[in-house]
């Protein structure tokens, strides 16, 4: 309660990273935050986007919204611009959107514009273009929580770096943070790097490759544990080198997401932690920015009153940068974790 209350207190020195500033700009046509809203996928293959898919409607209803079905960009940005079309044909007020590429989905968020739609961005933030709120975690953290993980386990030797989309500034981010903190924390570790695009059979046949060269690989950070937990796993066994925690001969093993069988991979030894992603939280607090967007408020950076913290990430672009906890062996069973909840 005590922290609770210093939050809000600290809200109300920042006005407008808490709620409005009572600005209503002109090309705004939220509909005084209500109206039907529309909710894209970037894919439906990852138990992630899985989970924030059943999340989305429960989260728009919470606010009071009506939301539409969702539609799923199946991992192609072009169909990402043409379901933002669609959405916008159909009349919606209020969008929110997650990205594949950065650059791509700006196209998008100019259609929405023209409209006086307001768009808020989950999970990856765009390049440029006009949203009200990104509602992402600090990606960067997610690498350098990796690299200290794996840090922890592994002080000499090659680790690789299963990585997301380099289109997306998520890839980006978490590659260039887990490579810098490697380089400056753990200099007598290499790091090897698979370009996976968030697909599973990247992952899988770029991990074979590494594998038959450098059979004494130490430790794997999968940027998307949803994706890549499977193939690393399955490729670990055809070469015969997969061991439980605690084995001397275990390949240390790290990721993001915070899925369910994550936690369970964790539980059962196979896996050393994962930084949690708020699957829970994305759709909440994509919904709970979008209404108050809708009814004409503009926001400032500052502390909110759910622990976190509005920043300017670029001009005129604000993120709502959401707790991502790390999660091993010790707090796995801890019931705050969206995975524990599904």
């Amino acid at each position: 309660m005590i922290r609770l209350a210093a939050a809000v207190a600290a809200c109300g020195l920042v006005l407008g990273a808490c709620g409005s500033t009572k600005d209503k700009p002109a090309a705004a046509a939220g509909g005084g935050g209500t109206g039907k809203v529309g909710a894209t996928l970037p894919l439906l293959t990852s138990p992630f986007w899985q989970a924030y898919n059943k999340y989305v409607p429960q989260m728009a209803k919470e606010q009071g919204l009506d939301a539409l079905p969702t539609v799923n960009a199946d991992s192609d940005p072009a169909k990402l611009i043409t379901d933002i079309g669609t959405l916008l044909s159909q009349g919606v007020k209020g969008l929110v959107v997650t990205p594949l590429d950065s650059a791509a989905v700006v196209a998008g968020l100019k259609q929405a514009e023209n409209k006086g739609v307001p768009v808020v961005a989950v999970d990856v933030a765009p390049e440029s273009g006009k949203v009200a709120m990104v509602v992402r975690a600090d990606n960067k953290a997610y690498g350098t929580k990796a690299c200290d993980e794996i840090g922890k386990r592994v002080k000499s030797g090659k680790v690789v770096q299963v990585m997301g989309d380099l289109a997306s500034v998520n890839g980006r981010d978490r590659s260039a943070a887990f490579r810098e903190c490697m380089k400056q924390k753990y200099p007598d570790v290499k790091v090897l790097e698979v370009a996976a695009e968030w697909k599973a059979d990247k992952a899988s046949s770029g991990l074979d490759s590494l594998l038959t060269a450098n059979p004494d690989i130490k430790g794997v950070y999968m940027q998307a544990g949803g994706v890549y937990l499977a193939p690393t796993e399955q490729a670990l066994k055809r070469k015969n080198l997969f061991f439980p925690v605690g084995d001397p001969k275990h390949v240390v093993l790290v990721s993001n997401d915070g899925i369910p069988q994550e936690l369970t991979a964790i539980r059962n030894g196979e896996l050393d932690a994962t930084v949690s992603q708020p699957a829970d939280a994305y759709a909440k607090y994509g919904m709970y920015w979008l209404k108050k967007a809708m009814a004409g408020e503009t926001f400032k950076p500052g502390p909110t009153d759910h622990d976190s913290t509005i920043v300017e990430i670029s001009p005129g672009i604000l993120e709502d940068q959401l707790p991502a906890p790390v999660v091993t062996k010790d707090n796995v069973d801890d019931k705050a974790l969206w995975g524990n909840n599904l």
